[in-house]
C-alpha cells in the first residue's frame, strides 16, 4: 500500500514527463547520447565496421589511405531538441541530431597480412567518439 507522499510524488514525476515530451520531444537519444559519451558504455554493436582492399603490392609496401568516418553531433538548427513544440525539426528529422564526415588518415604498415584487423577510436570537436574497426582483405595483384 502506498503512502499519501509518494502517491503525489508519483503525479509530480508523471507531469514532469509529460512536460519533457512535449517541450523536449528528443531528449532520449540526447540523454543516450551523452551516457555513452561520459560512460563509454557501447557495446560490439556500436563499432563501426568496414573493409579495406588491397592488393599484394600495397599489403607488401604498406600505405596511408584516407578514410571518411560517418559522425553524429547535435542539430545545428535545433540545438537537439528535435523541434518546438508540436513542429518536428526539418533539418534532422526530429531526431536531434545531424550527421557529418569526419576524415581521418590510416596507415597501413608494410606486410600487412590478409584479415588482419585494425581498431580505433575517432575522436572530432563536440561529437561523441565512434570506435572503427577496419579489416584487411588483400587481393591478387592484376599483372
Amino acid at each position: 500500500m502506498r503512502s499519501e507522499g509518494s502517491h503525489s510524488s508519483d503525479a509530480a514525476d508523471n507531469v514532469f514527463a509529460d512536460e519533457v515530451a512535449i517541450d523536449f520531444p528528443a531528449v532520449d537519444p540526447v540523454v543516450e547520447r551523452m551516457r555513452r559519451s561520459f560512460l563509454d558504455e557501447g557495446g560490439p554493436h556500436d563499432v563501426l565496421s568496414t573493409e579495406l582492399r588491397l592488393s599484394t603490392v600495397e599489403a607488401l609496401h604498406g600505405l596511408v589511405v584516407p578514410l571518411d568516418v560517418p559522425m553524429r553531433r547535435t542539430c545545428a538548427a535545433c540545438a537537439g531538441r528535435g523541434g518546438t513544440w508540436t513542429d518536428r525539426c526539418e533539418s534532422c528529422r526530429g531526431s536531434g541530431e545531424s550527421l557529418f564526415q569526419h576524415p581521418v588518415r590510416v596507415t597501413v604498415p608494410a606486410g600487412v597480412a590478409d584479415g588482419a584487423r585494425f581498431r580505433f577510436r575517432v575522436v572530432a570537436r563536440h561529437a561523441p567518439p565512434v570506435r572503427v574497426e577496419l579489416r584487411v582483405a588483400v587481393r591478387p595483384s592484376a599483372a
